[in-house]
């Protein structure tokens, strides 16, 4: 509720141009998402239906020094951003997945996946190296929250609906299924439009002239196209190509706007607070950009 009667509050003071678009953006945004929630909502779900815990808890290691990779390595296999991600991730831990597991696998998915690495390469045409240095960034990223995680962590408190399994043998299967699409959708759907209409407020509201005086800055270009990749909280599918055109900017800032966005953006942060918690998120979203720009930094340094 704060969230939105602030960007009442903010809207009612804009111009026509910035109503215009805000509604252009924030109609984008949910039109761009809402496949991907829906996919990672499906996933979840048939997880809860047809997933044996006892299976998964058996793949994913208890040791985060040997479940974090394995999450990590299984998050290259499912294409879909960052939305998709928290319902997945959620149903992991309801599962028995350690938690710093679920968590580098939510982190990783969006942003190591072959559709995303494909998308980059075709937004940098010639330059394979700057889709490499994502993935390594991506992945290094994923797994050092993870390892972070498990020991600066707080406990995650799940909702009922994922916290306690509903597993079911035979042919209540797709009961379960459908019961759990429909139930995590209208949950998760409703947040999705929160951190949404957050980032279309920003997008209308932020000056231009903003990131162009940043660019000259030299490591505080890196800094700016990293907030700015969780001000606009654009699909992991298409920031490839948002990045290439920010061309004022240097490869290492361009690099950190690809790594941190489907990690830490606004709409993921509401995502994350509904289904976690508020506590956890406020905790794990700062961890996560901090990494997520160190990683970014570090790789980047080599590809200049």
């Amino acid at each position: 509720m704060l969230v939105t009667s602030w960007c009442v509050l903010l809207l009612a003071q804009a111009d026509a141009g910035q109503r215009t678009r805000w509604i252009t953006v924030f109609v984008a945004l949910v039109l761009q998402a809402m496949p991907f929630l829906v996919l990672g909502v499906c996933v979840s779900a048939a997880i809860t239906a047809f997933v044996n815990p006892s299976v998964l808890r058996r793949l994913v290691p208890n040791r985060p020094a040997f479940g974090v990779p394995v999450a990590c390595g299984a998050a290259t296999l499912l294409p879909g951003c960052e939305c998709s991600s928290v319902p997945v991730a959620a149903r992991l831990l309801g599962l028995g997945v350690p938690g710093p597991a679920a968590l580098a696998f939510l982190l990783a998915a969006p942003a190591v996946n072959p559709v995303v690495l494909t998308a980059t390469l075709v937004a940098f045409p010639g330059r394979p190296e700057i889709a490499i240095a994502r993935f390594v960034a991506s992945w290094l990223a994923a797994a050092a929250v993870g390892l972070l995680w498990a020991r600066l962590g707080v406990p995650i408190s799940l909702p009922k609906r994922f916290a306690h399994a509903r597993y079911t043998p035979g042919r209540r299967r797709m009961v379960v299924l459908a019961g759990t699409v429909a139930e995590d959708f209208a949950y998760s759907a409703g947040y999705l439009t929160i951190g949404a209409g957050l980032a279309a407020t920003l997008q209308a509201l932020l000056p231009r002239t903003v990131a162009n005086a940043a660019a000259t800055l030299g490591p505080v270009g890196v800094l700016a196209l990293a907030l700015l990749a969780v001000a606009i909280a654009v699909c992991s599918e298409a920031d490839a190509f948002l990045a290439a055109s920010f061309r004022q900017f240097s490869v290492t800032a361009q690099l950190a706007f690809m790594v941190v966005g489907p990690m830490v953006d606004v709409k993921l942060i509401a995502l994350q607070v509904g289904t976690f918690g508020r506590r956890m998120a406020l905790r794990f979203a700062p961890l996560t950009f901090v990494v997520a720009v160190l990683a970014a930094a570090s790789v980047g340094v080599m590809i200049r």
